[in-house]
């Protein structure tokens, strides 16, 4: 496992300190985004999110050299509470934080939306959308001298993506806590950021139905003519951390190669 080099830009997060949620395996946009800060000098604390993931996600943190390696199930009472408080102790601040989870029960996903439950609703808003807000709250006293938040959402928030159902209401609630959050916080210098990329053979797509049609319709109709890595994703979303991107905040960055631009 390699982390790539960019020579001319290797040190432009020296000394950064960034926490990273969301990476299940070497698919996942999370380690794309992972890599792409340690290419640019940043140390990265990363989490797994149980003991059956951590044999997944492991080798990763070790190419990474992730001084903190944490269990992190949003879910469970306290754990998160947990990962903020070792960072807080070992790092004493906090420069970056990738929120990249989302979940919603097979039985809400795939049915309509009209008909979800109130349990597979609560449980589909508090792994997506509340999770990050959570994050956000603990993040921000860590962030002393500003700094940059991340979450990833899928344009199905704006528009009606056939099979997307719950998690596209999820994913609307997400972009607006993005919005209010980038305005609460961004007096103190932290910026707030919605990552949008384009469809990705991730684990999480997985439980989409028909989602390889979706991948296809994609890559033939973007003005790009190409899919989206999660390689593309880290980069962009790498170089939103960097001080020159400092008065970009608040809103959704599409990286899809334009297809949300296209009918």
């Amino acid at each position: 496992m390699t982390i790539p080099v960019f020579p001319e830009t290797s040190v432009a997060l020296k000394g950064k300190k960034g926490l990273v949620v969301g990476i299940a395996n070497d698919q996942s946009i999370a380690w794309g985004c992972a890599k792409a800060f340690r290419a640019l000098g940043a140390e990265v604390a990363v989490t797994y999110l149980n003991e059956k993931a951590r044999k997944h996600v492991e080798p990763l943190a070790v190419a990474l050299e992730a001084p903190i390696f944490m269990p992190l199930d949003v879910m469970v009472e306290g754990e998160t509470e947990k990962v903020f408080e070792r960072i807080g102790k070992e790092w004493g601040h906090l420069d970056f934080l990738l929120h990249s989870i989302a979940f919603s029960p097979k039985g809400a996903l795939h049915g309509r939306v009209v008909d979800v439950d109130r349990e597979g609703f609560q449980k589909t808003m508090d792994v997506s959308c509340w999770s990050f807000m959570r994050m956000a709250h603990l993040a921000e006293p860590l962030m002393k001298n500003g700094g940059t938040m991340f979450t990833m959402t899928y344009y199905g928030s704006q528009i009606v993506v056939k099979n997307y159902n719950v998690m596209g209401v999820a994913k609307a609630a997400l972009e607006a806590a993005v919005r209010y959050i980038a305005a609460e916080l961004g007096p103190k210098g932290i910026r707030v950021h919605a990552i949008s990329p384009g469809p990705l053979a991730t684990r999480a797509a997985s439980g989409i139905p028909e989602f390889d049609e979706l991948m296809d319709k994609a890559q033939s109709q973007a003005p790009a003519r190409s899919l989206v890595s999660i390689d593309d994703v880290g980069r962009a979303t790498a170089f939103l951390a960097l001080d020159g991107a400092k008065l970009i905040t608040g809103s959704v960055m599409y990286i899809d190669g334009g297809y949300h631009i296209i009918d």
